[in-house]
């Protein structure tokens, strides 16, 4: 199936229909590029969880057209999920709130909370409202790649997961790079679970108070798994101050097909046959923009591990830390 382009209001449309219908739909989003169908339908979002490979009880986030809509899946929305959504939607932040009972258990993975986002891309907008005119309130859509592996950025990326046979909604390249923020509303004390291009600094500026750490009690929600966001290559993580030169993982010597991605350059013995060198941004927002797209490059070009410099401290690089960190476990 060819790819469907955003700018035209009849292939949005054809998007749309085609969710309304119960089928899944690949679409652009600011973030990354999301995986969809309507959240309200159980059989349409168990097609998600069998075409990513992913485990039932693992719940993806719900994507609604305006703030109004949350209250369809919504039970209660606290002041401070008000707040932020007042803030930052259109946006890439997903609050998790408690659910409305008897809607989209098989989005929420069977949790009595919901994660919720009103994204900032035109394409998914237009998509989203679209979709709404047709009966679907909302679209649930984790990142369209196999369960555990890079989130796509660009729609050469879902096809190469997926093939030709899925639906996209072609958006260009994301701008943000990775996704969502994740902050559980559904308690007294707010929790970040997952940073994103929103930092904790951000969001506790909004909300006038310390955001909570993850615990026991905290629900389960997308992206959050200890190893996640992994190229085939294994990663290693890297301090300017003591780069591996030389000791590449089952490599004596001069290193055979190693992915470097770093401000500082390798000596070429580093790389090898086959490797090659990506230098790293300065900015933490160029860096988050572009890291998926590198690590897919990576894997392309067959190289046999990939290093990548840590990023430096400093809460605008904590969403890139948390995608390192998990890429790498």
């Amino acid at each position: 199936m060819p790819l469907l382009s955003g700018r035209d209001p009849l292939a949005v449309r054809e998007a749309a229909a085609r969710l309304a219908a119960g089928e899944l739909v690949a679409f652009a989003t600011e973030t990354v590029y999301g995986l969809g169908a309507r959240a309200d339908d159980d059989a349409a979002v168990a097609r998600i969880y069998a075409a990513k490979g992913r485990p039932a009880g693992h719940p993806l986030i719900v994507h609604v057209a305006d703030a109004a809509a949350a209250s369809v899946f919504a039970e209660s929305l606290s002041p401070a999920a008000q707040r932020l959504m007042a803030a930052f939607w259109p946006g890439p932040l997903t609050v998790i709130v408690p659910r409305r009972p008897g809607v989209a258990a098989a989005a929420a993975g069977g949790q009595a909370s919901i994660g919720l986002r009103l994204p900032a891309h035109p394409v998914a907008l237009a998509l989203l409202r679209e979709a709404a005119a047709l009966g679907v309130a909302g679209v649930a859509a984790p990142s369209a790649n196999r369960f555990g592996r890079v989130s796509p950025t660009q729609p050469a990326h879902v096809v190469a997961e997926f093939g030709p046979g899925l639906a996209v909604l072609d958006g260009g390249a994301c701008g943000v790079g990775i996704e969502s923020a994740i902050v559980d509303c559904t308690r007294e004390w707010p929790a970040l679970l997952r940073p994103g291009q929103l930092g904790r600094a951000q969001l506790e500026a909004v909300l006038g108070e310390t955001l909570a750490a993850p615990d026991a009690a905290s629900p389960r929600a997308s992206g959050t798994l200890a190893s996640h966001y992994a190229p085939r290559a294994p990663v290693r993580l890297f301090t300017a101050r003591q780069p591996p030169w030389g000791t590449g993982p089952g490599v004596s010597g001069a290193c055979a097909g190693i992915g470097v991605y770093s401000r500082v350059a390798p000596p070429a013995h580093a790389l090898g046959a086959g490797g090659w060198h990506r230098p790293m941004p300065a900015q933490a927002a160029a860096v988050a923009h572009e890291l998926f797209a590198v690590l897919r490059e990576f894997d392309d070009a067959g190289v046999q591990a990939i290093w990548v410099e840590r990023p430096p401290p400093g809460p605008a690089w904590e969403g890139v830390r948390d995608r390192l960190q998990r890429a790498a476990a």
